[in-house]
Order: structure tokens, then C-alpha cells, then sequence
């Protein structure tokens, strides 16, 4: 599998598998992977009920690492080795929190939910196509989380700036959403920064984000995307799959693409 992995290592956006949320796809078969980009990701898990099992289910080590290039100046990392997926319960959290800190929430099978701690042991956070003002504990609905302000390598604004920012948006919903999900709308209270939010880059034909994703010591893979929007939902669905299923899709991927020119080179001999 090694060997597969390393022969793809380098693909463009327009090569990821995929599939048209429209229906229109013009290809033989069915592309898995990037459908998701066009709709909102589901932070839920699946009910307001919290779930007592989540902290023993999760397997931070089918986590995966990466990094996020914006040409070439890293604007994101996951790293084990920098402590970044070490997680504690939310108990625990109140206790690390300030006002302006950014917060992951961890689940299997799930996606990453974030918040932005205001203080008093509140949150605000996208959450069903709403921003919501809501205790930490509940936001968490009993996942594992962990501070993720350095994640990003954008420069943050000061901590009452980003509490501002979220307290204002509190009560917005459905069409005045400007953010496709959690993760973005925490990361923009903490940055300012337009690329986090719906059509907040100009698409323009060029593919200046990369996603290099670490598959093991020495083996790595890398995406391109047009818009960090875009890159921002296909991390987010590897988080939700976990390492393992992205590797078996690659291998699966590759397969077939050898399968494809193997069946044409015999056509043509």
C-alpha cells in the first residue's frame, strides 16, 4: 500500500473524487468525496441529547495530521508531536478557558464541532444553521474537547474583539448565515479574515490552498483548492472519516484509475 500511496501525492482540485450534488455528474460512475462542499456539514451528533459514550468511543489516534499552504506560507497545522489533539472533558475545560478562546469539540464518526468561549462558562457556536449562545457543557453534548487558538497561524484579534464578534451574530440563522459551518464561523471571531466565510474569495481558475495530509512518517498526500472555504469541508470530512477510511479511499481510488488505463492500453494493443 505504501508504494500506492506514494504514487499519489499530488493532485488538483479538479481531480478529486467527487460526485455533482446537482445530479449532472457526466462521469461513468459515482466520485466519492466532495459533494459535501456545496451544503452544509452537520456538526450534530444526531439529536440534543448528549451522549454518555462519546468520550470512550473516541480514538484520537485515527486522527489525522496536516497542514494547510496558502502558496507557500503554512496558515495551518495539526500536529501529534506539537500536543494540538490531546483532549479533556468540558468539566476540565472551564477550568483552561479565557474569554476569546477558540474550542474543538471531538466525536466519533462525527464532525469537529468549534465554538468561541465568551465567558461565564458560555459559548457561542454554529449549531443547526443557527448561532447560539449556549453553556459549554451543553454545546459539547458529552464529546471531548481541546483549545485550539494556534491551530490557524493567522494573526488573532484581541480576546473582547472576538467575543464581540460572536456575541453580535448571536440569533442569526438560515440565509443570514455566512459561514457553511462551526469551524468556520469560530475561526473568522478569531481572525476577521474573509476567507472563512461563504464567497469570501474571488474564484479565479488558480488553486493556491494546499492540503498536505500526513498518511505516515514519510508518506504525505496533497490536495489543491481554489478557496480555503472549499479546503476547510474536505479536512473537515477526513476528520469525520478518520485516517483510516482516508487512506483505504486513496488506495481504493488509485486502483481503479490503474484498472481504467489497464483496460485501455488492452483496447489499444
Amino acid at each position: 500500500m505504501g508504494n500506492q500511496v506514494e504514487k499519489l501525492t499530488h493532485l488538483t482540485y479538479a481531480e478529486v473524487p467527487t460526485s455533482d450534488p446537482t445530479g449532472l455528474d457526466q462521469e461513468d460512475c459515482p466520485r466519492i468525496g466532495v459533494s459535501y462542499i456545496f451544503s452544509n456539514d452537520d456538526d450534530d451528533v444526531g439529536g440534543s441529547e448528549k451522549d454518555p459514550n462519546q468520550e470512550e468511543n473516541y480514538d484520537k489516534c485515527n486522527e489525522l495530521e496536516c497542514s494547510v499552504f496558502y502558496r507557500d506560507e503554512c496558515v495551518y497545522e495539526k500536529s501529534l508531536s506539537s500536543g494540538d489533539l490531546s483532549t479533556c472533558s468540558p468539566e476540565n475545560l472551564l477550568n483552561k478557558c479565557k474569554p476569546g478562546d477558540l474550542v474543538e469539540f471531538v466525536g466519533k464518526n462525527q464532525y469537529p464541532h468549534w465554538t468561541v468561549y465568551v465567558g461565564d462558562f458560555q459559548v457561542v457556536h454554529l449549531h443547526r444553521a443557527e448561532i447560539k449562545n449556549d453553556f459549554m457543557t451543553d454545546a459539547s453534548q458529552g464529546r471531548r474537547g481541546r483549545i485550539v487558538n494556534d491551530v490557524y497561524k493567522f494573526k488573532p484579534q484581541k480576546p473582547e474583539m472576538v467575543v464581540q464578534n460572536a456575541m453580535e451574530q448571536v440569533g442569526a440563522r438560515d440565509r443570514e448565515l455566512s459561514w457553511r459551518n462551526s469551524e468556520c464561523f469560530a475561526a473568522w471571531c478569531k481572525f476577521g479574515k474573509r476567507e472563512f466565510k461563504i464567497g469570501g474569495e474571488i474564484r479565479i481558475g488558480k488553486q493556491p490552498y494546499s492540503l498536505k495530509i500526513q498518511l505516515s512518517e514519510k508518506k504525505s498526500h496533497i490536495l489543491e483548492f481554489q478557496s480555503m472555504e472549499d479546503l476547510i469541508m474536505e479536512r473537515r470530512r477526513n476528520d469525520q472519516i478518520g485516517k483510516n477510511a482516508v487512506i483505504q479511499e486513496l488506495v481504493s481510488h488509485l486502483h481503479s484509475e490503474e484498472e481504467v488505463r489497464t483496460d485501455h492500453n488492452a483496447h489499444w494493443d
